[in-house]
């Protein structure tokens, strides 16, 4: 795990790929797959190429943008087959995000939980929907008291969620067997053990709890190969985050799992109330029985020369 990194001087390029590879017991006569995997750009990232392929072919094809502006595609395949894999490749920019000592000075954290129930503030009209319940985090009590150690009577807001998200990353342990999608909060703040999706929503409804705006992020992170070592492919995976409004910043991003302020590493895929509004992949099959599920990862700096195939299929 990292340490908080100072802020990057430059921007840098990466190349991503993410491969999505079903495998069917059975035929499957039709498939429908709704996708989030087009890199959003914003202040902080630039998508400068991206393309799906899909293996068998759709039939259909619908791009859009979903209601927190996030690009979408939904995919129908009429085409009976038993493998299904979707192969998404980008190139985005990312330039630096403010530091440790610019995030230093932000309002105490009262002021802006006030200001966030002034519903007509047009300074905080947009984070309001990022304040409450989602489908996968309910706040709660004891969300609020684990959060008040690190949220004392007025300290800064930023401050106190960088503590925050370093307490999280010292009191639970990454598993990836002790939680599944559907586990509740109550059950991972208990069990202190989880996977990066559960201490985003974690550290959210902890947030929210407050009566703070926060938002999931999607995406990928750069990972280090040890020392000598080439980076393998297909060896990284989906990762999430946190985004804290601040109205002074805007939103300023946390990673609890590892325990550090975004930088120059994550690559954002989109961002929502919870993981179900930006999950990369998920649709309805008819037909297939059981199937398997093999997920595959890169994240390349372009600074490496590192040649990586396309499959033999076009959008």
């Amino acid at each position: 795990m990292s340490n908080i990194p100072a802020a990057n001087s430059g921007p840098v390029r990466y190349r991503v790929v993410h491969e999505t590879h079903y495998t069917y017991q059975f035929p499957v006569t039709l498939s429908q797959q709704y996708l989030h995997l087009t890199p959003r750009s914003f202040a902080y990232q630039q998508t400068e190429s991206q393309a799906i392929w899909v293996d068998p072919q759709q039939e259909h094809l619908l791009d859009a943008l979903d209601y927190f502006g996030n690009h979408t595609r939904n995919i129908t395949i009429t085409e009976s087959h038993k493998e299904l894999l979707v192969h998404a490749e980008s190139t985005v920019l990312l330039h630096p995000r403010p530091g440790l000592g610019q995030i230093k000075g932000s309002m105490p954290w009262e002021a802006l939980a006030q200001m966030l129930q002034q519903i007509r503030n047009p300074a905080t009209l947009e984070a309001v929907r990022y304040l409450y319940d989602s489908p996968h985090i309910q706040c709660g009590s004891a969300l609020a008291h684990y959060a008040r150690d690190s949220f004392s009577p007025g300290r800064p807001l930023l401050d106190a969620a960088l503590d925050l998200t370093q307490r999280i990353f010292d009191d639970f342990e990454f598993d990836d067997t002790a939680t599944e999608i559907s586990t509740p909060l109550a059950e991972v703040l208990k069990g202190r053990r989880g996977v990066c999706q559960d201490f985003a929503q974690l550290m959210i409804g902890c947030l929210r709890s407050l009566g703070l705006s926060a938002r999931y992020v999607s995406g990928y992170i750069l990972t280090h190969p040890p020392a000598g070592q080439p980076r393998m492919i297909g060896a990284d995976a989906s990762h999430a985050w946190v985004s804290v409004f601040c109205p002074q910043l805007g939103w300023v991003d946390f990673d609890p799992t590892n325990r550090c302020l975004v930088q120059t590493e994550h690559i954002t895929l989109g961002w929502g109330r919870d993981f179900s509004d930006v999950t990369p992949l998920r649709g309805v099959v008819l037909g297939g029985g059981e199937q398997e599920l093999q997920v595959r990862v890169t994240v390349i700096p372009a600074s490496e020369e590192l040649a990586i195939n396309s499959p033999a299929v076009h959008a």
